[in-house]
């Protein structure tokens, strides 16, 4: 009897709260979902743009409108928490019309007539792309919150975001051969085809048991599920802030925002400092960014989060920040070796992997400080903060190198890790959960009102 039960454990299973190979197989498939349309929206479209004689102005122009959408997260994850066909699952029918429409506007992309002299119309189908990408993104984060155990959430990250970084960088490759080959139309057919299937997953694959796999099949909504879904407005506002507000949750926003700021520095610098310091040619900072993240991508899949799971968030926290402190210390410091291919190679190999395995830490400190009330709107809560450092941090880039030269830029960024270090130690994730289950203890203690089964 023991053996037959750790087998069915292991094996895949049709509920994503029942198996971690399903939730883990599932969350990467979406992530890699995601990495696939930025690849090329975002590096391949451009580069071959620029490879096609257009202007700094055109490029810079699309990329930015093709961007905007992120910043809609904050807007639909309240969405999600407050409507939902809750028969489904809480964020699985999201998750469904996010990929969908993914899918469709991918195909989209591929029908804009003479892309190369159609801005206007590659602006439009880049935008909606990126709109449910965006979409996507915060269901799929909202899903993960509510049904990967605290345990599993980093070694999730770990995948997840490796899986992401993995396709993102593969379709930058296999897309810019198949753009030089096949023209821009094929190639975005084809890669549509592997988005298509991806589908797959939040088609077979069901929030709880019981719950309908579609609106017409059988089913009905959990019990847990009817226990967390808040049914206005001011419920979804009034728990968003009384657990945002909280010491541990106000200490990662701040440290989120910081560390965002960070990455737009260190991204927006590294393509100018490459070309214009290094004297490296675009395509070649464009293939070392490519085996650099892939390298960083595999690591943290299969190593950074276990990391984070066997030593614990703020350890690992601890440790990667230290650690990038050093990394970006030490570079300033050696000038005299900057014009070895070998070092430079070096640094952005070790700073994306410790990038990725930041990222993966900082998800999973998120995951677990959100409440499942409002855990889509309180991660991307977190996730917006960071997008709105990492805008201040490329902006700060011009600033800085204005005033100063090279090495003073690099020293200057290495205090933010350093300043991350002690700012971390306030977060006391343990407390942050007892507090979040005594609200969970008060909430069933009140009259619940009466449910409409779907």
């Amino acid at each position: 009897m023991k053996d037959k039960t750790t087998r069915v454990k292991n094996s895949l299973g049709k509920n994503l709260t029942d198996n971690a190979k399903t939730r883990y197989l599932t969350f990467s498939a979406l992530y890699v979902a995601q990495g696939i349309p930025e690849g090329i929206t975002y590096f391949a479209l451009p580069a071959w743009m620029a490879m096609n004689g257009k202007s700094a102005m055109e490029i810079a122009s699309l990329v930015s409108v093709m961007l905007i959408p992120w910043s809609f997260k904050v807007l639909i994850a309240p969405l999600m928490d407050r409507f939902t066909v809750l028969s489904m699952g809480r964020k699985r029918p999201w998750v469904l019309f996010g990929q969908l429409g993914l899918i469709l506007s991918f195909i989209n992309l591929g029908l804009v007539t003479d892309p190369l002299n159609n801005l206007s119309g590659l602006m439009v189908a880049g935008f909606l792309v990126n709109f449910f990408g965006a979409f996507q993104d915060v269901a799929t984060d909202g899903m993960a919150v509510e049904v990967i155990p605290r345990k599993e959430q980093a070694r999730a990250n770990g995948l997840m975001w490796g899986s992401k970084t993995i396709g993102n960088s593969l379709a930058l490759i296999t897309g810019t051969w198949l753009i030089n080959n096949f023209g821009f139309s094929f190639t975005v057919f084809s890669l549509s085809i592997a988005v298509a299937c991806i589908m797959i997953f939040p088609l077979y694959f069901k929030e709880r048991p019981g719950e309908k796999l579609l609106p017409w099949t059988v089913g009905n909504a959990s019990i847990e599920s009817r226990k967390t879904q808040l049914r206005s407005w001011k419920h979804i506002f009034k728990s968003l802030y009384r657990v945002v507000i909280l010491k541990s949750s106000l200490v990662l926003c701040l440290g989120i925002f910081i560390l965002g700021i960070m990455y737009g520095l260190v991204d927006t610098l590294l393509p100018i400092f490459s070309i214009q310091e290094l004297g490296w040619s675009n395509s070649y900072f464009s293939n070392i960014l490519s085996i650099t993240t892939v390298i960083g991508g595999f690591l943290g899949m299969f190593i950074g989060g276990y990391l984070v799971d066997y030593f614990g968030k703020i350890k690992m926290l601890t440790l990667y920040l230290v650690l990038a402190t050093i990394l970006i210390a030490v570079f300033a410091f050696i000038t005299q070796l900057w014009s070895s291919i070998f070092v430079v190679f070096t640094f952005i190999l070790f700073y994306y992997t410790l990038y990725t395995f930041l990222c993966i830490a900082i998800f999973a400190s998120a995951m677990h400080l959100c409440w499942k009330k409002v855990a889509a709107t309180q991660f991307t809560l977190y996730m917006a903060l960071s997008n709105m450092g990492r805008a201040m941090g490329a902006g700060l880039l011009g600033i800085l190198k204005t005033s100063f030269d090279w090495e003073m830029v690099f020293i200057t960024i290495s205090i933010i890790p350093f300043t991350l270090v002690i700012l971390i130690q306030f977060i006391n994730l343990k407390r942050h959960r007892i507090i979040v289950q005594s609200f969970d203890v008060s909430v069933f203690k009140m009259a619940a009102p009466p449910v409409v089964k779907n």
